[in-house]
């Protein structure tokens, strides 16, 4: 297939700037995996398309406000930093802009609690920062950071945690897993009253996650690498709804890659951890995923391939269409689709 294939027209009017008030009020539109019926709800109503021993698979990563801003000791110009891996203690692979401005023994002030040195530059560019921190460094960079918002959102978040989901705790995203974004903790709590089992995983999504496809064919595209982990309690949740006839409903690209990223290596879902590059596109096979809960993404991205592998290419650009057509709320902030 080619990428431009994946191509559908959206107005910028429809991008969404900012989260709703509350989470659960969004727009939820119901597309049927064979039929490719559409019904239009609201995200609350969620609840009616899961069952009783169905087993709901969340990403509980949370975003580090890694967007900080330096100014060079020596002449005073401000860069951008991106916080995008762990290197080593308080050692971080980062992006940077303007990058000619940090070169590798430029030192910068972040704040009177953070500074760091630019101790490597990467053959793509990418800086190696070795940071200095006045107490622990999460902690100060809470104080620091700022949420590194995608770059289609111009408006500036009031409240970091509307970038988090409810249930984040393992802290390492660039991004936030967005379909998670819709559920409250009361909402969550209706779903396992009604016999859903949660369960958890962790995948830290990187910024490569934006990154547009630039090959024309499908197949050429080299996805980015991603850090996940399957704790035992979750791979034995997993596998006993598996057992007993139930569905295994994901929320979000990322709760999807990293179940089929383990059922694909070990033939089961397991205890592990490790980095995934799985690029799922039409023609994949899904060996663990039932259902789908997910938000709306940019055209051409690996994201909407992953979709439509799933619940069908026509399915789900005509889904597309029917959601601009009426005016749905795009990308991170946006409305929520479920796929059964």
């Amino acid at each position: 297939m080619k990428t431009s294939d994946f191509y559908y027209d959206l107005p910028t009017e429809l991008i969404a700037q900012t989260p709703l008030e509350n989470r659960e009020s969004s727009r939820l539109l119901v597309l049927g995996k064979k039929s490719g019926e559409i019904k239009h709800k609201n995200f609350f109503d969620i609840i009616e398309y899961l069952n009783e021993g169905d087993c709901l698979v969340l990403n509980n990563t949370r975003v580090l406000p890694a967007r900080i801003y330096g100014e060079r000791e020596d002449t005073g110009a401000i860069v951008e930093f991106v916080l995008l891996k762990q290197k080593g203690v308080n050692i971080w692979e980062c992006l940077a802009g303007p990058g000619k401005k940090a070169k590798a023994g430029h030192f910068f002030k972040f704040s009177d609690k953070l500074s760091a040195e630019v101790i490597e530059v990467l053959e793509n560019g990418n800086r190696i920062l070795k940071f200095s921190p006045k107490g622990e460094f999460f902690a100060v960079l809470d104080e620091v950071g700022q949420m590194p918002l995608p770059p289609y959102i111009k408006e500036k978040l009031g409240d970091k945690e509307r970038y988090q989901t409810v249930y984040s705790k393992e802290l390492g995203s660039a991004a936030a897993p967005t379909a998670g974004l819709h559920f409250t903790k009361e909402l969550l709590k209706k779903l396992e009253q009604k016999g859903v089992k949660i369960a958890y995983v962790t995948l830290h999504v990187g910024l490569g996650t934006f990154r547009p496809v630039k090959v024309e064919d499908v197949t050429e595209h080299k996805m980015h690498s991603e850090y996940y982990c399957v704790s035992k309690e979750t791979a034995d949740i997993i596998n006993q709804t598996k057992k007993e006839g139930g569905r295994v409903i994901c929320v979000g690209t990322t709760s999807c890659r990293t179940v089929e990223s383990v059922a694909q290596k070990y033939g089961e879902i397991i205890e592990c951890s490790g980095d995934t590059e799985i690029f799922i596109y039409p023609g994949y096979e899904f060996k663990c995923m039932d259902g789908l809960i997910t938000n709306f993404h940019l055209p051409e991205s690996t994201l909407i391939m992953l979709v439509s592998a799933f619940a069908g290419f026509d399915n789900v650009m005509n889904a597309y269409k029917t959601a601009v057509n009426e005016k749905y709320r795009f990308f991170s902030f946006g409305d929520a689709m479920i796929i059964v």
